[in-house]
């Protein structure tokens, strides 16, 4: 049996104490947590203090494997420790070391000694591969600490309070830990009976969506609202009951929800409130831009409706009406769906491949909701995509390069409707060609405006 140690360092442009304060606050762990891990926090105590422990269920396709870290070796504003109580490790243990370099930058060095299981045979099975994905892992933690950090020091606004609705969603459940960790505080809008873990720190407030019965008392002093609920569009062929549901789950909430925002006496500043670019339409390769015209269709219909919805909120609350392209995450949403198949070596283009992919990276569409908020220019429909859209069948070559697997499958349009009915028309083989129109000229800078590195980011990929 050896033990392994990996060292990973960076130079932070912060100074140590707001790197060190930064992993104390709460939703540090979910936000560094790499987007291609399927885990789920079983049971917390405490943050990165000694004594505090994390109990993580770690899947990976039908195995699932239970992980229990403890925190030791605590030293303010320099270094916390974690080590395995239990898990797939013979031995595990990491320090966060973070050391001054000047005034305002630091070195964050993370340092791992791990011993693998079943001696040398372990050695000989798994060595490569655990340094690989740990380079991977570091990258990731590395580089979206340095972002969120620089970005939060140019944005240099005081710490606000954020409402959040669909907080349990793809991009709620990303939303919050982002936020929490700039020093922001986040409250969850909670649907009665929607689940969230009891290790979840963030304030709650339960809501019927549907019946007017918000107590607005509880509403009162939010700085700014997101409004991210809505019914699945994805998740079953669209019948009759499927689309009304998914109309209804939109226009009501938003509708309570406007009416209780009118009532109060310390309203927001803004609402930020979700649509989706599904509101143009088939368009070919028109470029799209907020004030093109609206199409055809059941998503353009449905957005259409939800837009008018949000605007029954008062005139003195700024609205912002994001329209979100398909959001690059492994953990939902098309990429999620499209993962496997291609990683089996099924993947391809839709149809003639030809019609364009307007996407956005999941770190994106935080910022682009943040950008939102915090910029007073920002109001009206504003199209959340990168400024990069590409043709499907460039999407698919991309994807299947950087899963290693040839992405020679297609899908004839005749399979994708008998698979998905209306859904493949217009989620699958409609062509928008849509451009970030508001988001450049209020000058949000993107992180990742290329499908490529976008791509290597969320499934941890990384060429360097």
């Amino acid at each position: 049996m050896s033990r392994e140690i990996f060292v990973y360092k960076s130079l932070i442009p912060a100074s140590a104490k707001e790197v060190f304060n930064w992993h104390k606050r709460n939703g540090a762990f979910e936000r560094l947590a790499p987007p291609w891990v399927d885990f789920k926090i079983l049971n917390r105590h405490g943050g990165i203090e000694d004594g505090a422990y994390v109990v993580l269920a770690i899947s990976s396709g039908p195995i699932t494997i239970k992980w229990t870290l403890e925190h030791k070796d605590y030293v303010e504003g320099r270094q916390f420790c974690d080590y395995q109580v239990e898990g797939p490790f013979a031995f595990w243990e990491q320090v966060h070391r973070v050391e001054p370099e000047t005034d305002n930058s630091c070195y964050l060095q993370d340092t791992v000694e791990y011993e693998l299981p079943a001696g040398g045979l372990g050695d000989l099975a798994g060595g490569r591969i655990i340094h690989h994905e740990l380079e991977n892992l570091f990258k990731f933690r590395h580089r979206t600490l340095i972002q969120d950090i620089v970005y939060a020091k140019e944005a240099n606004i005081r710490p606000i309070r954020v409402l959040v609705s669909g907080s349990t969603g793809l991009i709620g459940s990303a939303l919050v830990p982002y936020l929490t960790t700039q020093g922001h505080e986040v409250t969850r809008l909670l649907r009665n009976g929607s689940k969230v873990s009891d290790h979840d720190h963030n304030e709650r407030i339960r809501w019927d969506p549907y019946e007017p019965k918000i107590d607005t008392n509880r509403l009162e002093g939010y700085d700014a609202v997101v409004h991210l609920a809505g019914d699945n569009i994805g998740s079953e062929r669209w019948t009759d009951v499927k689309k009304k549901r998914v109309i209804y789950s939109r226009l009501k909430p938003t509708q309570v929800l406007c009416q209780a925002l009118n009532q109060l006496e310390k309203p927001p500043a803004v609402l930020v409130c979700a649509s989706a670019i599904g509101i143009y339409g088939d368009r070919g390769v028109e470029t799209l831009v907020e004030e093109s015209a609206s199409g055809e269709g059941f998503l353009a219909d449905t957005c259409l409706q939800w837009e008018a919805a949000a605007r029954g909120v008062d005139t003195d609350i700024r609205l912002v009406n994001l329209r979100f392209g398909v959001v690059l995450s492994p953990k939902g949403g098309a990429l999620h769906k499209m993962l496997l198949p291609f990683q089996m070596g099924g993947g391809g283009p839709i149809g003639s491949g030809q019609q364009f992919f307007s996407w956005i990276d999941i770190d994106d569409a935080l910022g682009a909701i943040f950008h939102s908020i915090i910029n007073g220019t920002v109001s009206g429909p504003v199209n959340a995509v990168s400024p990069y859209p590409v043709p499907n069948a460039d999407f698919a070559r991309v994807l299947g390069k950087i899963v290693g697997r040839p992405a020679l499958v297609p899908m004839p349009a005749f399979a994708a409707r008998a698979m998905f009915g209306q859904m493949a028309d217009e989620c699958l083989l409609a062509s928008q060609k849509v451009l970030p129109g508001k988001l450049t000229e209020t000058n949000y800078e993107f992180r990742y405006p290329y499908l490529e590195p976008s791509l290597r980011h969320v499934l941890g990929k990384f060429m360097d």
